[in-house]
């Protein structure tokens, strides 16, 4: 059995790159991973789901989609019972989801014993950022404990939690060895991003899949499992070209929006509408992607992802300036919101303190009723600093959530509640939200997200960011 430390799992890494193949598939014969990957490649074997949450759900029903045995770890209890009876927690997976898997063999327990039964360890767990925006790997980390305490031989385990590169073989590899598998030999393992769209109807079966092993055979065997989920995979050649592809995807969302964001600010300062400007830009069929202004950025991907390169390229000295730009542009973004709604406030005469402020959505991402890292927390915060009185309508998010970040939730938009404000501001473009009712009522509106212009309303009392 290797020790454990980052320079024993490089060294042993290595060792196993230097006697693999040096295509990305291994020559054809009795090779542990040529019979790992038939294995893979039938029916007959069982995934485990370590993480039961917006990635792993989703993935464990797909699973069974495929005719695959599936056990879905969780460590949290009240996660299991609500699963068990047929509730879904995430948005992504119905209720009659959940339960046609539960019916095909879909088992999910906080008992991390049952996943030694598993041929694949896949592990969907979080990967936040720390209070000094550093990664957070203490859930990998504990994953990682559940690996080296259920991992058999023959196991393919693939990381699929977004990190910086080089965490599969830092952490992963090393909780194998610390069970006392050899890779390649006795175990195989690889990263392979998660790719969730919430709120979209393509399911994680439609969703092309990157796959990248730690040596060229684990990255043969993990294809091969994959080729059974997924319709289509792409294979890179190693575990951290697979990891750092995830965080290219969102580092290139996420400056894409930081810049747009600041052209909003100028094309403000110019009196020109930037909305009106990207649709003719966007007319353009080649050399132009439309991203759109809003008052931030929020969910589990694009305010987050871009730190984990960000804080592993300070680690070898090297400056990312366009992620550091892109991200002060972005995180700026409440507070040059809060500002426009005063001005708005302003030209009424009214101050923001004492005003009746209604928030309209405070999902991160319309349809979907997911908060996390939603920049609309930030902007009512904000705003009822300065002295406002904010109400919060959000169908899909709901009141009850509403109610745990302290605000008044407008339930329904009578045209006597929305006139008693001064200003409604758009933080999120539900499609269930009456928008023509509140530009019929509420005497100022500040659009932060363009909801008016796409739908061809223009009046002098909306405003657009």
């Amino acid at each position: 059995m290797r020790g454990e430390g980052d320079e024993g799992t490089s060294v042993d890494v290595a060792r196993a790159r230097a006697h693999a193949h040096d295509t990305l598939e291994p020559d054809d014969g009795p090779t542990a991973a040529a019979d790992a990957a038939a294995r893979f490649s039938s029916d007959a074997w069982t995934a485990g789901i370590v993480g039961l949450g917006y990635v792993g759900l989703p993935l464990a029903v797909a699973v069974t989609a495929a005719g695959l045995g599936c056990v879905g770890f969780d460590v949290s209890p009240a996660v299991v019972d609500g699963l068990t009876a047929g509730r879904s927690h995430v948005g992504d997976v119905t209720d009659a989801q959940l339960r046609e898997a539960l019916g095909t063999g879909l088992v999910v327990t906080d008992d991390e014993t049952m996943l030694a039964g598993a041929d694949a360890l896949l592990v969907c767990v979080p990967s936040p950022l720390g209070p000094n925006r550093q990664p957070d790997l203490t859930y990998i980390e504990a994953a990682a404990g559940t690996i080296t305490r259920t991992v058999t031989p023959g196991t393919l385990v693939v990381l699929e939690s977004t990190t910086y590169p080089g965490t599969t073989e830092e952490l992963i590899v090393a909780a194998t060895a610390a069970a006392g598998l050899t890779l390649d030999r006795d175990v195989f393992v690889a990263f392979s991003p998660e790719r969730v769209d919430p709120g979209n109807p393509r399911s994680t079966a439609d969703i092309p899949k990157v796959v990248g092993g730690v040596t060229p055979a684990s990255g043969h065997v993990a294809a091969a499992a994959y080729r059974r989920l997924v319709a289509h995979i792409h294979v890179v050649s190693t575990a951290r070209a697979a990891e750092m592809t995830k965080l290219l995807e969102n580092i290139y969302r996420s400056v894409n929006i930081g810049l747009i964001n600041e052209i909003a600010q100028l094309a403000h300062q110019l009196d020109i509408n930037v909305w009106e400007v990207i649709d003719a830009a966007a007319t353009k069929p080649f050399g132009f992607h439309a991203f759109r202004p809003g008052p931030g950025v929020g969910g589990h991907c694009i305010p987050l992802d871009p730190q984990f390169l960000a804080w592993r390229a300070r680690k070898d000295r090297f400056a990312t300036r366009f992620i550091d730009l892109a991200d002060q542009v972005n995180t700026t973004m409440p507070a040059y919101t809060v500002s426009r709604i005063a001005g708005l406030l302003n030209t009424s005469r009214r101050a923001v303190a004492g005003a009746d402020i209604l928030g309209l959505g405070v999902a991160y991402k319309p349809g979907v009723a997911d908060d996390r890292e939603s920049p609309a927390w930030e902007v009512l915060a904000a705003l009822t600093a300065l002295g406002a009185n904010v109400t919060v309508h959000d169908p899909v998010i709901g009141a009850d959530r509403i109610a745990t970040r302290g605000y008044t939730a407008a339930s329904t938009l009578t045209p006597d509640r929305l006139a008693a404000h001064d200003l409604a501001v758009v933080l999120c473009d539900h499609e269930v939200i009456d928008w023509a009712t509140v530009a019929a009522h509420v005497p100022l509106v500040f659009d932060a997200r363009g909801a008016y212009h796409r739908r061809g309303v223009t009046r002098p009392h909306i405003v657009p960011l």
